[in-house]
């Protein structure tokens, strides 16, 4: 699939936040901002606790 000029698509890190291990990497639209639900945090699996952690932004 071939890119559009006007997406502006940043790959990010998602950290656990018990752990501070970097278990994903997702993209993000930064265009207009980024979403809220994304900001506040999404619930991941966390595979050294092998249950769902709250994963937060980070970027490298």
């Amino acid at each position: 699939m071939a890119k559009k000029k006007g997406d502006a698509v940043e790959n990010v890190w998602l950290q656990c936040t018990e752990t501070g291990d970097l278990n994903y990497r997702t993209p993000i639209r930064v265009k207009g901002g980024i979403a809220e639900k994304i900001k506040a945090g999404l619930m991941k699996y966390s595979p050294r606790l092998r249950k769902h952690t709250l994963h937060k932004i980070k970027r490298k």
